[in-house]
């Protein structure tokens, strides 16, 4: 049996859930390359850094006496300069909340290579969340948001309490634009350009409370620190790192994306639009998994389903019935039709989470691209199920 193709397709196909979809209109004419093929200490280049912070700031309602600075490695990058400066210090323990792959990531470097003595884990599977009210105000705890790999978010700012003597550390990545962060309630907050913004990877942002600076001030950490996790100079806090200079040569081509994508966003009306996109794309999406009868949501309550990394799982009993390797064959083949018919690329789950399918619906995406793709996941699916099952 052949099933007829969809006649629309989306404008732009990519739905990956990092690096995402660019901004619409991007253009790589568009992209201010004054700084290209110049040193990142010339003027022209740190004026560009110092906007990014300034922008970041703006933009996302940071508070004034925070401080922000951009990190090599991404997120990731940046969410190991918080670990490996910040924790440790004495008489305040760990505590270290996962629930999809990049939290489980966080938690075994915790437990496995920082030298810590008092770390409590708290796990959950992927599509539920760990219990937060075991947070205790004299203990740091560690955690992300949005969960990527998993499509659970912390639903509001009530499940995290301020900390007291304890620092509150959070990976922010995939909330960043699509949620409304409690900035007050965190002490340190990490992200990167790939995700909301849209732009290249490779370079990541940390914002410290005075809390976290006063920790920075008074604890150095008995490990060695690689030079780009290094916070301090001579003994000092490197204070021109939060004024946009960066440890390590940046790529100038990132940052002008970057300011690109910070410069659409303000134009379009700021953090307010960028988040009822994210909902509106969420919406869209919905409204085509309530009416299909294979799949339904990884994250089964919708209070904790995220807006932004939407991941699915595939519930049909003809495919369950399937031996693992052939579901994951039928996974495959179902992106390789999508990508031949350039309907949807990268919807494939992460690698290490439950067989399935994960859409970006972020803020660079468009909503009349989430409706037209949905067809073409119907259609691949029963293309290849019928192969499989013919």
């Amino acid at each position: 049996m052949t099933f007829p193709k969809p006649t629309i397709k989306p404008d732009n196909a990519c739905f990956s859930c990092g690096p995402c979809a660019k901004r619409p209109g991007w253009s790589i004419d568009g992209i201010d390359q004054e700084a290209l093929g110049r040193s990142h200490r010339a003027g022209v280049s740190k004026k560009m850094m110092k906007e990014i912070v300034d922008l970041s700031r703006s933009l996302l309602g940071i508070p004034d006496d925070y401080h922000i600075g951009i990190t090599p490695a991404s997120d990731t990058g940046a969410i190991e300069m918080a670990m490996w400066n910040f924790l440790g210090a004495p008489g305040i323990g760990v505590d270290v909340f996962a629930w999809e792959e990049f939290s489980r990531f966080w938690m075994q470097d915790i437990l496995e290579e920082l030298p810590l003595k008092d770390v409590r884990p708290f796990a959950s599977d992927f599509g539920k969340l760990p219990n937060f009210k075991n947070l205790e105000p004299d203990r740091d705890a560690v955690f992300v948001w949005n969960g990527t790999t998993s499509g659970a978010v912390i639903p509001n700012f009530e499940a995290i309490t301020p900390g007291n003597k304890g620092l509150r550390i959070c990976d922010a990545i995939s909330a960043l634009f699509a949620y409304d962060i409690p900035w007050k309630k965190l002490d340190v907050i990490t992200w990167s350009w790939q995700k909301g913004m849209g732009s290249e990877a490779q370079h990541g942002m940390i914002a410290l409370s005075p809390k976290a600076i006063k920790r920075l001030e008074e604890y150095k950490p008995n490990w060695p620190l690689p030079k780009i996790f290094q916070l301090r100079r001579k003994g000092k806090i490197d204070w021109p790192f939060f004024e946009g200079v960066f440890i390590n040569t940046p790529s100038m081509m990132c940052v002008a994306d970057a300011l690109d994508s910070l410069h659409w966003i303000r134009d379009i009306g700021g953090l307010l639009v960028t988040m009822k996109r994210t909902a509106d794309n969420a919406a869209a999406l919905d409204e085509w998994v309530k009416r299909t009868d294979w799949l339904e949501y990884l994250t089964v309550d919708p209070a904790i389903r995220s807006k932004a990394s939407v991941c699915l799982k595939i519930t049909d009993p003809a495919f369950l019935a399937l031996a693992p390797e052939r579901q994951q064959a039928v996974i495959n083949d179902m992106a390789a039709l999508l990508e031949t018919e350039q309907a949807a690329f990268d919807v494939k789950s992460y690698k290490t989470a439950p067989l399935g399918l994960r859409i970006w619906c972020g803020p660079t995406v468009e909503t009349a691209n989430i409706t037209a793709m949905t067809p073409w996941l119907d259609w691949a699916y029963r293309t290849v199920m019928n192969g499989v099952t013919a």
